[in-house]
């Protein structure tokens, strides 16, 4: 599957909304489009699965190893709508949103992603009041490449927020030989995604009007875009893993919604997987395991409360059903959550801990963690690697075990993560399944 990456000059250029016009004026050409997602994100990608009808893909070099980065870029091609039926008649594309400004994070910049890829960069330069500089702009991200020592075509640009006229024509006009006009992406204040304390809110919370993104798509070229991208090399499969024949449960609503394509694939592959959605009132499935991916559990703290699915949860953990939390997974996991307005509300119960929500977030990086005995995600002394952002901090009871140290990030609380009780194990690590993590949960039920 060829493929194109949407980097930006820097963080808030509008890489998201290119991306989705990007996205609509593939489709509109005829092309089934796969998106995917430069970094660890969970919000941007539900927008790309909104507009593009399909799953995005992380990628995401810390987490995954190229590899296994590049492993996932693949199997997002045959992720699974029939393109006939939204109209396409050419070969997919995939579109992967970057992350930062294009040379920003040194975990898994977006520059990374796209060598370790070998596909062209697009970049998202913001227009409103530049034209020449604009090519300046481009030209200056195409030669940096060689003093970063970084293997990155910078072949094209999209102008955010510029107009048609004298100023489109003056940044068409001025770009060097090598870099390509793509077009560009009108100011429209319906072209604005609201945000909170995460980042921007989810694709089904506060989608972009339709009118407004073909409007966008319009001053697109689908088809050059399409010319531009290239085939990325494919990695050798991993061996492959028996099934277990288990049956893992695993929430899935507004409040457990951060969960990556690839590790629903993952637990699909080796076991059965039914969903649950504990603040619509669903009980707790018959299962051998429980999945709780991080999302807002303090968005729907009173519903949670209330949930039977989070008092069955109790009692089948305190009898040794293995239940894996991540980030909000563990919040819903402790004994009470406190909001950022003081509210407290009681929780499952299941690890003593209190959580509180705080104005600002209390992480932010990629981590790796050393398993200090067997665990539900690691055998002893093995490292999982992931990513930490959250806005809540937790105090944990004095004899509180740990099955983690952190080797690099914050963890839940003096150098340690992985808080566990009976055979749960809460993190505030989001973890990828090309670590081996919900590998070794699968073979630890």
């Amino acid at each position: 599957m060829r493929g194109i990456v949407l980097g930006g000059t820097a963080s808030g250029v509008g890489k998201t909304v290119a991306t989705l016009a990007a996205i609509r004026a593939l489709d509109a050409a005829g092309h089934a489009v796969r998106p995917a997602k430069a970094g660890p994100d969970f919000i941007d990608p539900s927008h790309h699965e909104r507009v593009a009808g399909v799953p995005s893909r992380t990628l995401d070099v810390w987490m995954q190893g190229e590899e296994g980065l590049r492993r996932n870029y693949h199997r997002g091609g045959s992720d699974g709508f029939d393109p006939s039926s939204r109209g396409a008649s050419s070969p997919a594309v995939c579109v992967v949103e970057g992350v930062m400004g294009l040379y920003d994070g040194d975990g898994s910049s977006t520059a990374r992603v796209a060598e370790a890829l070998d596909l062209p960069v697009v970049l998202v330069v913001d227009a409103k009041a530049g034209m020449e500089s604009v090519a300046a702009t481009a030209l200056g991200f195409r030669e940096y490449a060689a003093h970063a020592g970084r293997d990155v075509d910078v072949a094209g640009v999209i102008a955010q927020r510029a107009h048609g006229g004298r100023h489109e024509e003056g940044i068409r006009d001025a770009l060097p030989e090598g870099i390509a006009y793509l077009g560009r992406v009108s100011p429209n204040p319906d072209l604005e995604i609201p945000d909170r304390h995460l980042g921007l809110h989810m694709g089904e919370e506060s989608p972009l009007p339709d009118e407004a993104l073909d409007a966008a798509a319009e001053h697109l070229d689908g088809e050059a875009l399409a010319d531009l991208a290239r085939e990325p090399p494919r990695p050798p499969e991993r061996d492959p893993r028996p099934p277990t024949g288990k049956r893992v449960a695993v929430a899935d609503d507004a409040a457990f919604a951060f969960s990556y394509p690839a590790t629903l694939d993952r637990l699909r592959e080796r076991a059965e997987v039914v969903t649950f959605a504990p603040t619509r009132g669903d009980a707790l499935p018959d299962c051998d395991a429980v999945y709780l991916p991080g999302g807002y559990p303090e968005l729907h703290a009173p519903a949670l409360a209330d949930s039977d699915a989070l008092d069955d949860l109790a009692d089948r953990a305190a009898e040794g059903l293995p239940v894996l939390g991540e980030c909000g997974g563990l919040m819903a996991l402790a004994e009470t959550l406190t909001t950022a307005d003081g509210d407290t509300h009681e929780m499952a119960g299941v690890l003593p801990a209190d959580v509180r929500m705080h104005d600002r977030y209390r992480a932010l990086d990629h981590v790796e963690l050393r398993a200090r005995d067997d665990t539900l995600t690691a055998g002893a002394g093995e490292t999982r690697r992931g990513h930490e952002f959250h806005y809540s901090s937790a105090e944990v009871a004095e004899d509180a075990r740990f099955a983690f140290e952190v080797v690099r990030g914050d963890g839940i609380a003096d150098g340690m993560d992985g808080l566990t009780e009976h055979r749960t194990l809460g993190t505030y690590a989001h973890v990828h399944p090309e670590s081996g993590a919900f590998d070794s949960f699968l073979e630890a039920i």
